[in-house]
């Protein structure tokens, strides 16, 4: 969505629809699987005669290729196996080649539409004729994703723009099956390791897409941060309609908005900018720490900002609360000991922190956990006092403000981890940390696009007892 009133749907490619029955999902899937045992065998062969570098570089380009024919099948396939599919990349980094992760990663939202008569039916049974009579529905969606669509909607009766956001039909009822499936289907193209049981790893997606498939408690995710930012001017939630809300059809006010990444936003003064900036990571930080309750989907479509005519007041539009997850006190409280330790250099409590939310066991050597250490001690840099010795002095402003748009952490965070973390001893992390990084990501990312200048250590102080 590129533009402040409309979206960009310059891509007019729409499907007829998409497959939903067992049948038919498992025979496309089970083809590719027989195709990429052929592929493997060919590969091992070549790979044979192939030495040294030669050999890696063929390996490297064999799992691109490989990843690239799943994420393709999966794209096409829409529904629960491609939101598996994308979800799967953050599980993915701790255990599949780089470029497998990099190219499942790639399988955002904006796919293609599915046809208004496919999703109708969905639409009348789970809201009525009658209901539905009183909105005057674009045939056209605003918005595709992989497990529905949104569509723009007038209520006849007030006027009022809303937006619409329907499940595309079977898709919950596929998801045990899907599940399997690519379960099934990472173990023949060999992206995995063999002997890697990815059982946990399955299961924790199964559970994620029945809950981001249950339109009544993102319904009900919705309506709680629409109450709970209310009266703060800088934040928008829409409205909820529940008179046009079923477990799988979703109804709230339409609020537009520019992305965080586009020409206008871009073009804001850097104090404008900032003020966007602190919003985004104080939001953040309340949710965590406060409320303990985070949507953990960072994707900039979920972020629109309004821009204020006069320049005072620029908002920022929330939506999408489906990735929602609530956090339990005591890891809200263990995950705090890891960064107030990261902060202070207390590494006896980044050791606790990180036994108590079960990264690693009591068994873990001691110089594994001081490398991690050290990997969680660069991850704070934004987070510590003005010029911090351990933070490059050209990452600071003269007036001590740390410059997102100029750091090259990602990369130096990167680095760290490939030397520290390759270890037997590092477990694969459980979904709340995998989807509380996700956000943490997502709000560093957006600091960056908007070339924020900002002291954050102030905003930690309270929660974690800082000096």
């Amino acid at each position: 969505m590129a533009e402040q009133d409309k979206p960009d749907n310059s891509d007019d490619s729409t499907l007829d629809r998409i497959k939903t029955g067992a049948f038919e999902r498992n025979v496309a899937l089970t083809r590719m699987g027989v195709g990429a045992g052929a592929k493997i065998a060919g590969h091992t062969v070549r790979n044979f005669f192939r030495r040294g570098e030669s050999r890696d570089e063929a390996n490297r380009n064999f799992y691109r290729a490989q990843a690239r024919e799943l994420a393709d099948e999966l794209g096409r396939l829409k529904g629960s196996v491609m939101k598996a599919g994308q979800m799967l990349s953050l599980y993915g980094q701790y255990f599949l080649p780089e470029e497998a992760v990099e190219v499942l990663a790639s399988l955002q939202d904006n796919t293609p539409s599915v046809a208004w008569s496919f999703v109708e039916p969905q639409l009348i049974d789970a809201l009525g004729e009658e209901t539905v009579a009183k909105l005057d529905i674009q045939r056209k969606p605003i918005a595709a994703a992989s497990l529905g669509q949104a569509h723009l909607a007038t209520i006849k009766a007030t006027g009022e723009q809303v937006v619409v956001k329907i499940q595309y039909p079977g898709v919950a009822s596929a998801i045990d099956t899907d599940i399997r499936t690519l379960s099934r289907l990472i173990s023949a193209t060999r992206l995995a390791p063999k002997a890697l049981d990815l059982t946990d790893v399955f299961n924790e997606l199964r559970d994620m897409l029945v809950r981001e498939c249950d339109y009544v408690q993102e319904r009900q995710f919705t309506e709680t941060f629409h109450e709970r930012l209310s009266g703060n001017s800088r934040f928008i939630v829409p409205k909820v309609y529940p008179e046009f809300c079923a477990k799988r059809v979703l109804t709230t006010r339409y609020e537009p908005g520019y992305s965080v990444a586009s020409k206008e936003v871009q073009a804001l003064s850097q104090a404008r900018r900032n003020a966007l900036a602190n919003a985004f990571a104080e939001l953040f930080v309340t949710e965590f720490f406060d409320w303990k309750l985070v949507q953990t989907d960072p994707h900039f479509g979920n972020y629109r900002i309004r821009i204020d005519p006069e320049g005072e007041n620029d908002q920022i539009v929330t939506l999408d609360f489906g990735a929602t997850r609530t956090f339990q006190t005591g890891f809200v409280e263990s995950y705090g000991k890891i960064v107030r330790g990261s902060l202070q250099g207390n590494r006896k409590e980044v050791a606790q922190g990180v036994l108590e939310i079960g990264l690693m066991s009591e068994d873990t050597p001691r110089d594994f956990l001081e490398g991690f250490a050290d990997l969680t001690e660069l991850i704070v840099e934004p987070f510590r006092k003005p010029f911090d010795p351990l933070v490059p002095e050209r990452l600071y402003t003269p007036g001590g403000a740390y410059r997102f748009g100029d750091t090259d952490l990602p990369a130096r965070v990167g680095q760290t981890a490939a030397l520290k973390m390759m270890s037997r001893h590092f477990k694969i992390p459980p979904q709340e940390i995998i989807f509380l990084h996700r956000r943490i990501g997502g709000v560093l990312v957006t600091l960056k696009t908007l070339r924020a200048e900002l002291r954050l250590h102030a905003l930690l102080k309270p929660h974690l007892g800082l000096n």
